[in-house]
């Protein structure tokens, strides 16, 4: 297949962003004062997480992205604005004086992750508001709308905004947190992994059982579709038409932070292209399985999926 040019797409990317701080260090004792290990850190980097790491994915692959969030009036609100602004991403980043920007530290010692430490406030009422005024603003500009939620509070107005898009004929596709769905109701396509799918139908015995659950929850939602990440079992997408499963490409899996957000980046562009959801689902799966052979937060170029193409 030859590649699909993504330059003239335009998406908006909306929810929850975070800045994503990895400390590397060497590990040679343990702490006298507790059993821990004692990491001396050596190298320091800072990454785009969240919402903010879809609008780096879209990109990275050649789209065209504005992303609209919320975040602290501190240092790491900063570094993430400026990270944005590197990367080519059009900011809509309203200041929230009353929250600290959401940041995410990993601790690593020889390639393996020692502890995390999260860092989060819910943003106020009033900088929700004016956002979802922006949004309104911004949305018959773009060919589509993702809504990134990572259950931090930046996407209060969710169900607002999936009727807005839908009354300007915009399809919505959801990164989905949480055990209450009901909220999504009216989007295209929700993207859930095996857990977060679990939290809202429970446990399924075989395929037929999950394809019940899945129909159930997309004709109460009035989904076009949902896809489930599987992981090593690559993807599974359920539509009225039937499920169509795409297996994994066999890599070495290094780190699989942040592969939802590839996913759901390339979905889109893909969808925004003219791609049917079988296409969009095959190169996406594709673009996944050259990210998590990456480490941490990090993105695939159009150049890498032209390759693996």
């Amino acid at each position: 297949m030859t590649m699909i040019d993504f330059s003239k797409t335009r998406l908006l990317v909306v929810g929850d962003v975070m800045l994503d701080r990895y400390w590397f260090g060497e590990v040679s004792r343990i702490s006298p004062e507790a059993p821990v290990p004692v990491v001396h850190v050596h190298k320091e980097e800072v990454r785009p997480g969240g919402a903010a790491n879809v609008a780096r994915n879209i990109v990275a692959l050649g789209g065209q992205v504005s992303l609209l969030s919320v975040v602290g009036t501190d240092e790491a609100g900063q570094t993430l604005r400026g990270l944005l602004e590197e990367a080519g991403v059009a900011t809509g980043l309203h200041d929230d004086e009353g929250i600290r920007t959401t940041v995410k530290l990993r601790v690593l010692g020889r390639q393996q992750q020692l502890l995390r430490i999260d860092f989060e406030t819910a943003p106020s009422h009033e900088v929700l508001q004016a956002k979802l005024a922006d949004f309104e603003r911004q949305l018959p500009d773009h060919d589509l709308v993702i809504l990134s939620d990572y259950g931090k509070g930046g996407l209060t107005h969710i169900t607002q905004m999936i009727e807005m898009a839908k009354a300007a004929g915009k399809r919505v596709l959801v990164d989905p947190k949480g055990d209450d769905y009901a909220r999504y109701a009216g989007a295209s396509l929700l993207t859930p992994n095996r857990s977060e799918l679990r939290e809202v139908v429970g446990k399924w015995d075989n395929e037929a059982d999950l394809k019940a659950k899945v129909d159930t929850l997309r004709d109460k939602l009035n989904l076009e579709a949902l896809l489930l990440t599987r992981s090593e079992e690559g993807m599974s997408l359920f539509r009225p038409e039937g499920v169509f499963n795409q297996a994994a490409k066999a890599r070495e899996v290094f780190d699989v932070s942040g592969a939802g957000d590839t996913v759901i980046a390339t979905l889109a562009l893909m969808l925004a292209s003219g791609a049917d959801y079988p296409e969009a689902v095959r190169v996406a799966n594709l673009a996944a399985s050259i990210v998590v052979g990456k480490l941490g937060t990090a993105v695939v170029t159009h150049e890498e999926l032209q390759q693996a193409l």
